[in-house]
């Protein structure tokens, strides 16, 4: 096994630095200074800011598989945006409907309420609603939430937009 490491040819990972070495650059001196500069920059960036950047810079040139690492980014990120987090929270536009406890004697009513605003069948919605506390819908835009917590809320269940 250690013979068979040692034969890999050292020129294939040589070749690339010598021929970006070599290469003249075509611009102008002020184009060059500003190039470099840009590299020196680029090159004092931590991991988490060049994978930030080379997502916003994909996103600037309009490929598409930046968007997926958008979401990504937004996970793996540790503190550097704790201010835009903060905003983010604060303006809550999706919630869940969640059904904490029911009156018995409205049992029947809030079932079939259920059923007409999350297209379930009978026995699905039923065993929904005897799961409470659980989230009867998520997703929800607080105008499309209000209406449907108010009407439980009329028929004896305790509902909860979240």
């Amino acid at each position: 096994m250690y013979s068979i490491t040692r034969r890999i040819p050292c020129k294939t990972l040589v070749r690339p630095l010598f021929f970006a070495q070599s290469r003249n650059l075509c611009s102008a001196s002020a184009t060059t200074q500003k190039l470099e500069r840009i590299a020196d920059e680029l090159l004092d960036l931590t991991k988490l800011e060049r994978h930030d950047y080379s997502i916003l810079f994909r996103l600037k040139l309009g490929l598409n598989n930046a968007v997926s690492g958008l979401a990504s980014a937004d996970s793996v990120s540790t503190g550097s945006g704790s201010a835009s987090t903060e905003a983010k929270a604060a303006e809550k536009t999706a919630f869940d409907i969640k059904l904490e406890k029911f009156d018995a004697a409205a049992k029947i009513k809030i079932i079939k309420e259920v059923r007409t605003f999350t297209d379930l069948g009978l026995k699905e919605s039923k065993d929904l609603v005897e799961k409470a506390p659980v989230v009867l819908k998520k997703g929800v835009t607080k105008e499309e939430g209000n209406p449907i917590v108010e009407k439980l809320k009329e028929l004896g269940a305790t509902v909860v937009l979240e």
